[in-house]
């Protein structure tokens, strides 16, 4: 268009051609005489920069208004102790102190001053419990919440410490514990003997009640299945078994290492859901020859074997869900970690006065 310009045609003609003023095409001539260098003025690279430097200002002057009034929202909720931390923060970074003393309503002599004042026993008390804390929830791998950390620190550790303390520190420290998620099984439809448990989930004595139940789980070769016999009394891991399918010498594996492990005497319930694997011939006979008594819920219940369910849920959050595991082998050994080791031996049950379920039968049963 100003190539026509230039060329001899008048500004009304061209104009009138392409339906503009006769302004708009001055206004482009002088323009591109600008951005040329024939005639003074903001070229337009020049003016493009100057837009967005003006959007930038507001943008950063929104910003600033906001954190104003962040700001004064937070001295009225933050004690001045908690902004004098913050403040400290500010000046390692290389804030001016005076500056961040005003913008959050401090005297910069009570800063000082705070900040030459040596630690309280409080203090100094609250950072020990902290690393402490911080031990016992690595040692867990994790898993350990603010009950049971508070458990180990009282019975382990023997430190006298308020749980509510141990939920602040932990909380400050960025410490969770494993989180459990409800599960849920199917069960096969086909009752085939009758629930003796009937939910009861306690036992006078070791070996009365036994509970069974199988898990799997993936990884990249394949599935893992898991089988667990549980004695009721004291949630100890009696009997287990791995495989890489969910067969009946599964369920009558892990049975046949809680008979040779504890000798029950005649009478003894295993309690299991109705899987296929439970009904197998396999399985009722290695149970009533040892003189074990067959015991199912009823059909499509969770909470007929419920303690297996809560079992099963705490494994699955606490080892299970926080890995990826390549190898069969790999989950199996640290499913064999998990049940002798950190289960029977270690791990704290509110149910059991916060003993492992080894230290209760210790501690309980008499010779």
């Amino acid at each position: 268009m100003l190539d026509l310009i230039e060329a001899g045609r008048k500004v009304a003609d061209v104009a009138h051609d392409l339906g503009l003023s006769d302004q708009t095409i001055y206004s482009w001539r002088r323009q591109d005489r600008i951005d040329r260098g024939l005639e003074s003025g903001l070229t337009s690279a020049e003016k493009a920069e100057l837009t967005a430097a003006k959007k930038k200002i507001a943008e950063l002057e929104s910003e600033l208004a906001v954190h104003r009034r962040a700001t004064e929202l937070l001295k009225e909720a933050v004690r001045p102790k908690a902004r004098y931390a913050a403040i400290a923060a500010m000046t390692e970074e290389g804030l001016p102190a005076q500056l961040a003393c005003r913008v959050l309503g401090v005297s910069e002599s009570g800063f000082y001053a705070r900040r030459s004042r040596s630690p309280s026993a409080r203090s100094i008390r609250h950072a020990w419990l902290t690393d402490l804390i911080t031990e016992i929830h690595q040692n867990s791998q994790g898993r350990y919440g603010a009950r049971r950390v508070h458990a180990e620190l009282r019975l382990g550790r023997g430190i006298q410490v308020g749980h509510g303390a141990v939920e602040m520190l932990m909380r400050r420290a960025r410490l969770v514990g494993a989180m459990r998620r409800p599960r849920w099984k199917r069960t096969k439809p086909d009752e085939i003997a009758k629930d003796l448990v009937k939910r009861d989930f306690t036992a006078a004595g070791p070996n009365r009640k036994w509970l069974t139940d199988i898990t799997e789980h993936r990884t990249r070769e394949g599935q893992v299945y898991c089988a667990v016999v549980l004695d009721v009394y004291s949630r100890r891991v009696v009997g287990w078994s791995i495989d890489s399918s969910p067969t009946a010498g599964l369920v009558t594996n892990a049975l046949g290492m809680a008979i040779d492990n504890r000798a029950p005497q005649s009478g003894t319930i295993i309690h299991s859901d109705q899987g296929v694997q439970y009904g197998s011939w396999a399985f009722t006979k290695r149970a009533k020859d040892s003189g074990l008594v067959p015991s199912m819920g009823s059909v499509g219940d969770c909470y007929d074997n419920a303690m297996m369910e809560s079992f099963w849920s705490r494994m699955q959050v606490e080892l299970l869900d926080r890995h990826r595991w390549r190898t069969r082998v790999e989950l199996a050994n640290a499913i064999f970690e998990y049940l002798e080791i950190w289960h029977n031996r270690q791990r704290r049950h509110s149910s059991l006065g916060w003993l492992s379920p080894v230290e209760y039968e210790k501690a309980t049963i008499v010779a």
